[in-house]
């Protein structure tokens, strides 16, 4: 689907969408658990794979307005009876992989194209040390995976610099064996944050991790049980970056957008607060309401290491297209390895609506004094994140910008184009 962004001006109020982070933690924690209400889940391509993963390791998700009820497996997951399909969801893959080696038995786990390209290898790695049977069909460290067990815990040693998500799937499948697992990192930890989600997601649910010298611990025999038998998803700051870039750079005179949603938490992307500051913009955030307010205002370039935050960099790549100056993006390699290599696709894309742009292998730099920004057509490379930030280019970027691949929002922010129109765009070409 082809969506068409004129240059615009912004106003009004908009609510984030609930955190997809915080949902596949919260479905997933509920599916080891017994019965748990998900109270205001975001319900997307990517965390509807969650919930197929539960209910095909024997638990059920039933959706009732804005609530999901689950009911678990209590720490015992069955063999699906067919192949898993995580669909395009990495967080998806390896958090059931993990889960996957507590079966007595088999599971299959593949996806789309893109799923299939990503780095698995850490992680099946982990579980062959923990005495379980993990392996990729074609021998890549890539879907799709053989995974079964069942494993009783242990001590496993995996790099930090290529995905916090292998740390999570860790601990949550660890609390409920026999034995707890020990987590060593080899190196250096990114998107650090994320593993922060999970300690507060499993905490919120009961269950214990403690932090050691070399990495994490968490004790087995554990039960997913929350307080009163209900989890509440806080509001999605990756997915209100976009909403944020927007005010900042095309609020209408006199008047700028309010983001609904806001609840403070352990998001390490609510960092786009002080990004945008950091850049000149008048940011207010009630956090006791929350809400944050961003008027327009002439940005500056600045510096940003985006290594515990990956997700914001094309929000960011965004903002430097119009920013005075240069935005230098650094810390960033880690982000090649996500839905797309998003430091490349924001060069790319950036460059054919008229930015001047710089690449390196661990860094991004957008001269922002050297740009002038003209409608073209880009491609979104069927990520979500990259169609977002191309929208926020295009309300600046004189004339129209056509975004290919519009569809893709569902992944994360199912009603990205809708917000948008409400806050006075004449968005064409979505459903």
């Amino acid at each position: 689907m082809d969506v068409t962004i004129p240059e615009s001006r912004v106003a009004g109020r908009v609510r984030a969408p609930p955190s997809k982070s915080y949902t596949h933690r919260a479905v997933l924690a509920a599916g080891y658990g017994a019965d748990t209400t998900v109270v205001d889940p975001l319900v997307s391509a990517d965390t509807r794979a969650t919930m197929r993963a539960v209910e095909a390791f024997g638990g059920a998700v039933d959706r009732r307005g804005d609530e999901l009820d689950v009911s678990g497996f209590d720490g015992h997951p069955a063999v699906p009876d067919d192949v898993v399909d995580c669909a395009n969801s990495g967080t998806t893959t390896r958090l059931v992989t993990a889960c996957g080696a507590l079966a007595d038995g088999l599971c299959v786990f593949t996806g789309d194209g893109s799923l299939r390209s990503r780095p698995q290898g850490p992680l099946l790695d982990a579980i062959d040390q923990l005495g379980g049977r993990a392996e990729s069909t074609r021998r890549n460290g890539q879907a799709p995976l053989v995974v079964g067990g069942p494993v009783d815990g242990g001590t496993v040693s995996i790099p930090g610099d290529v995905s916090s998500q292998y740390v999570t799937a860790l601990l949550m499948a660890g609390a409920v064996t026999d034995g707890g697992i020990g987590i060593d990192l080899e190196t250096e930890l990114k998107s650090a944050p994320y593993v922060d989600i999970t300690i507060e997601v499993l905490d919120d649910f009961g269950v214990d991790v403690a932090r050691t010298d070399h990495g994490f611990r968490v004790p087995g025999g554990q039960s997913y049980r929350p307080a009163g038998g209900e989890y509440e998803v806080p509001g999605d700051f990756s997915s209100m970056s976009y909403l944020l870039a927007a005010g900042a750079v095309a609020a209408a005179d006199g008047d700028g957008v309010v983001v609904e949603g806001a609840r403070p938490s352990a998001q390490g992307d609510s960092a786009i607060v002080d990004v945008l500051a950091s850049m000149g913009a008048a940011v207010e955030w009630d956090r006791d309401a929350g809400e944050i307010t961003v008027p327009r205002a002439s940005l500056s370039g600045t510096t940003v290491d985006v290594g515990d935050t990956p997700d914001l960099l094309p929000t960011i790549a965004a903002l430097g297209a119009v920013a005075d100056g240069d935005t230098t993006i650094e810390n960033c390699e880690h982000v090649r390895y996500k839905e797309t290599d998003r430091v490349e696709a924001m060069a790319e894309e950036l460059s054919k609506l008229g930015a001047s742009v710089t690449e390196a292998r661990d860094r991004l730099t957008v001269h922002g004094g050297e740009s002038d920004l003209e409608g073209a057509v880009v491609d979104g490379r069927g990520d979500h994140r990259i169609v977002m930030s191309l929208a926020v280019a295009g309300l600046v970027a004189d004339g129209e910008t056509t975004i290919r691949g519009g569809e893709h929002v569902d992944v994360s922010f199912p009603g990205f184009f809708e917000a948008l129109e409400s806050l006075g765009v004449d968005v064409e070409g979505h459903d």
